[in-house]
């Protein structure tokens, strides 16, 4: 992935105002980030535990999505799995919601998904970040990688429709 910096991410949020987007936390280590081995920046706040954030470039332009989880239940003690990356976790998934952009999420439309809870899903398909069980897949790390990009690129276009 290429490197972002702070004012393209946040000029990069589709579905908050420009003036949410100033305020929200962006992650102050980018220049630390493994851009190399990332299909998308995904992190979450670290003031604001319930909210998360995830950047990427699709279609050659960058492209960010506010999203808010919802509390723990009992259900995320049970074996999930990630909807965008296809890595079980015991625990480590989460219902991310992402409020529509425009008219739509100003009416209160949501789009939800289930994702890895720390949205590292870039590291779990190279191998770079360890989870417990892994599922045997016969798919090269190229064809996971756009797997991953694939279910991401759906899920924005969700938030976006």
């Amino acid at each position: 992935m290429k490197p972002l910096t702070e004012p393209e991410i946040r000029a990069a949020f589709v579905n908050c105002t420009k003036g949410e987007a100033s305020r929200l936390n962006v992650p102050r280590d980018l220049a630390e980030q493994p851009w190399d081995d990332l299909d998308f920046l995904g992190w979450r706040d670290p003031q604001a535990p319930d909210r998360a954030y995830l950047a990427a470039v699709l279609d050659g332009r960058p492209v960010a999505v506010a999203l808010r989880s919802s509390g723990a239940a009992s259900w995320q003690a049970r074996r999930s799995l990630c909807s965008l990356c296809v890595t079980t976790h015991t625990g480590g998934v989460s219902l991310l919601v992402a409020a529509r952009a425009g008219k739509a999420g100003k009416q209160g439309n949501s789009v939800g998904a289930y994702m890895c809870a720390d949205l590292a899903c870039s590291l779990y398909v190279r191998g770079k970040k360890e989870v417990g069980t892994k599922l045997h897949e016969s798919l090269t790390l190229e064809e996971k990688i756009e797997r991953t990009l694939a279910n991401l690129a759906a899920f924005v276009a969700k938030v976006t429709a």
